[in-house]
């Protein structure tokens, strides 16, 4: 009797997550093969390689530099530069990370892809994980229906403890490796990073209100909206935080963080939306950063895959550049970018 043994293609990055993914879905009966894709020219696979070499899967390292340079360093540099806020990691998922594994699944004649995200799919349907406090589904919400029916999240109900303990009982080199929560191609200082890229000119910093100057800022794309920490503001007495950015004259505003100021929005535009359910509602929940609570929104559907989203509660900081993700309870209907905010 011949057994039909699934072939599954996952995204090894070197990581506890991913290292304990492949030992859950070998457990499940499927072949793993293992690729770690280079973004960076610092990307070390030394444990990738290891990993693999232990649990006896294929390995196979793929250099996506330039793409990556092109599709996800290139545009955050210019969204910058133009007044934005990015979150290239929701980006770099949807042009870069799972299109390319899907190529690999293709290429290695496999029927998945899979990778340590925490997050569920059910029925072809994107879901928050079971473990609520380290859902990735705001990271996945980019994706296609399509792109959806070939992947699988092996830790879908795991809590980050349950997954160290995996690690740790199979043996593992990285069962205490720490989480990466800064954006890869960002080795050190952000300001650093990005005064390599972008014009540093200083220029002044004013209160929105009384349209006083009440310091210099060090170039605009070093600040985003919210931002409270790092203005060097000295006596002022109010605590204030970046509320706009003003690219042609070189001006960054700040104001209070009161319900009347402009660091607070009732409306945001969403352009570019990736719709994943079959849902169409007028309510339903989004966020606006990844770490923020669902907040109750209405929606009117524009053209061109674009949305007006209306917060009966103002919110702070939603801001251009970032990912608005849209809910049905635990249900991701799909995401689309910040464009413009009203109050």
């Amino acid at each position: 009797m011949v057994i039909d043994v699934k072939k599954v293609v996952l995204g090894m990055s070197g990581g506890v997550d991913s290292s304990v993914a492949a030992i859950l879905l070998q457990e499940q009966g499927y072949e793993v093969i293992g690729v770690t894709f280079i973004f960076t020219d610092d990307f070390n696979t030394d444990d990738a390689e290891k990993i693999c070499k232990l649990l006896n899967i294929q390995h196979y390292i793929k250099d996506y530099r330039t793409e990556f340079k092109q599709q996800i360093i290139d545009r955050f540099i210019s969204d910058y530069k133009n007044g934005m806020t990015p979150n290239p990691c929701v980006i770099c998922n949807k042009q870069i990370k799972i299109k390319y594994l899907i190529d690999a699944m293709h290429e290695y004649n496999a029927d998945f892809v899979a990778t340590g995200h925490y997050a569920q799919i059910i029925d072809g349907r994107l879901y928050k994980s079971k473990n609520i406090n380290k859902d990735q589904s705001y990271f996945l919400s980019l994706l296609s229906k399509s792109e959806l029916e070939k992947i699988l999240f092996p830790l879908e109900h795991l809590e980050k403890d349950e997954v160290r303990n995996i690690a740790e009982q199979h043996g593992l080199i990285n069962s205490n490796k720490k989480d990466s929560f800064d954006i890869c191609f960002i080795p050190n200082s952000f300001q650093e990073y990005m005064s390599n890229y972008t014009n540093s000119s200083s220029g002044p910093i004013v209160e929105i209100n009384s349209n006083k100057i009440v310091g210099t800022h060090k170039g605009l794309a070093h600040y985003t909206i919210g931002q409270r920490k790092g203005l060097n503001l000295g006596g002022n007495q109010e605590r204030l935080f970046v509320v706009k950015k003003d690219i042609e004259k070189n001006v960054l505003y700040v104001g209070g963080d009161d319900l009347n100021s402009c660091l607070y929005s009732s409306k945001a535009l969403i352009e570019n939306v990736n719709w994943i359910s079959d849902l169409n509602p007028e309510e339903c929940s989004a966020k606006f950063r990844y770490r923020q609570e669902d907040n109750a929104v209405r929606l009117e559907y524009l053209d061109n895959n674009s949305i007006l989203v209306t917060y009966p509660k103002a919110i702070k900081a939603v801001t251009p550049g970032q990912i608005c993700v849209f809910y049905n309870n635990n249900e991701c209907l799909g995401g689309g970018i910040i464009k413009d905010i009203y109050k």
